[in-house]
């Protein structure tokens, strides 16, 4: 008896420290938020504490810069604006580092910074620029389709496939922004079709630096901070070397000083506006997953809208409202596809027996014709008809009916 108390006793002491050495793990993968230790928060304190600041950083961050650029003359100096903003991000990224007391160095070569640092560039410079060109809630709406050049880049390269929902929601944000921009067309008076293609390669630069960050730093634990560093300050040399060979520095630096007040104090508010946002939307997607984070973002692209059509005045358009809403929607039934919703497998297994049952029809038409020997232009057309069909069920990148399963 008392050997066994005492194999009782070693047992529960084992799984108490096994125990104790679990609850050491998952305080350590708890995130700090701009030095505000979130561990010692309940899990519903800190979603509040970060959807809060998400909320307060970004809703400030859209708000200065529509402030900013609607300073006349600054169109033509979106990429001093940006050069300002890769500045105080490396200099905020410093001042982290040693408030945390972490090293600069890294481990990472410079050449995967550099990289990095380019996507970066191309990111928030074509965003800033297509600023003079378009009004912030159009540019809202387009960076929320990051979904669009992602899938067709994936499809092209990697030859990758996707299911109907995932393609429908791909549809869905393509007609939400035709409609948006539509509507910002017929009742903005200086909509000028630059910003629509500026904002698009923004949003192409901003789909390909996730996967990039991704692979180039997935085994490098580097901290965010330290790569907020590199990244923001490579990519300000290659700013700077980029102003200087297209003569555009001394004139920015020009406009800058005579509208100093008006300008340098709000981008010091929006660039660190920015920072914080980054660093409250890493902490919500560490502690909350992706779908959490995203059903915030969105809440929040939505205030910012409008408070910019209350704060700053504006034509508007119930078009708009639906545009806005066709993205929305397409938003979240690609969240809703990666989770595997029940309503995806509705949507793919609808879809399934829609194709399968039209595609039977159209090769039993074809093959009843062309059985009857039609010959003429009508046979050239059936048998081009039949040879379009095969390619395009070939080439398609939806996933054929079959590969869905069928739910009674």
């Amino acid at each position: 008896m008392a050997g066994g108390r005492q194999l009782d006793e070693k047992s529960s002491a084992v799984s108490i420290r096994l125990l104790d050495d679990e609850l050491d793990k998952e305080k350590e993968n708890v995130p700090s938020l701009l030095g505000l230790p979130l561990v010692q928060f309940s899990t519903t304190v800190r979603f509040i504490i970060c959807s809060v600041a998400i909320f307060i950083f970004y809703v400030l961050y859209g708000c200065m810069l529509e402030f900013v650029f609607r300073v006349e003359g600054l169109r033509d100096h979106g990429w001093f604006v940006t050069l300002i903003q890769f500045g105080y991000y490396s200099l905020f990224a410093v001042m982290q580092l040693a408030v945390s007391r972490q090293s600069v160095r890294t481990n990472v070569p410079l050449n995967t910074y550099f990289t990095i640092a380019l996507i970066t560039v191309g990111t928030m410079g074509f965003s800033n620029t297509s600023m003079g060109y378009l009004n912030y809630p159009t540019q809202v709406i387009f960076k929320s389709c990051k979904l669009i050049p992602v899938m067709i880049g994936s499809i092209i390269i990697l030859r990758k496939t996707y299911s109907f929902a995932q393609v429908l929601s791909c549809l869905m944000m393509c007609a939400g922004l035709v409609w948006f921009t539509l509507a910002d067309s017929q009742i903005q008076p200086d909509f000028n079709l630059q910003g629509v293609v500026l904002v698009s390669m923004s949003l192409c630069c901003d789909a390909i630096i996730g996967n990039v960050q991704e692979a180039a730093l997935k085994n490098s634990h580097e901290p965010s901070a330290r790569v907020v560093l590199y990244s923001y300050g490579l990519g300000f040399l290659c700013i700077l070397a980029f102003l200087l060979l297209t003569g555009s520095l001394l004139p920015g630096a020009f406009f800058f000083l005579e509208h100093w007040w008006e300008l340098m104090p709000a981008i010091l508010v929006l660039s660190a506006s920015g920072f914080c946002g980054v660093q409250a939307v890493l902490a919500l997607v560490t502690l909350h997953g992706a779908l959490v984070a995203v059903t915030v973002t969105t809440a929040r692209k939505a205030i910012s809208i409008l408070l910019s059509f209350l704060l700053f005045t504006k034509p508007f358009t119930i078009q708009y409202v639906w545009g806005g809403t066709l993205v929305v929607l397409g938003i979240y039934l690609n969240l809703l596809a990666k989770q595997q919703h029940a309503l995806v497998t509705l949507l793919n297994n609808w879809y399934a027996r829609a194709a399968s049952t039209v595609r039977r029809c159209c090769e039993r038409c074809t093959d009843a014709l062309l059985t009857n020997k039609q010959r003429g232009p009508a046979g050239v057309l059936l048998r081009a008809w039949s040879n379009a069909s095969t390619t395009c069920r070939r080439c398609a990148k939806v996933k054929p009916p079959h590969q869905f399963r069928f739910d009674v």
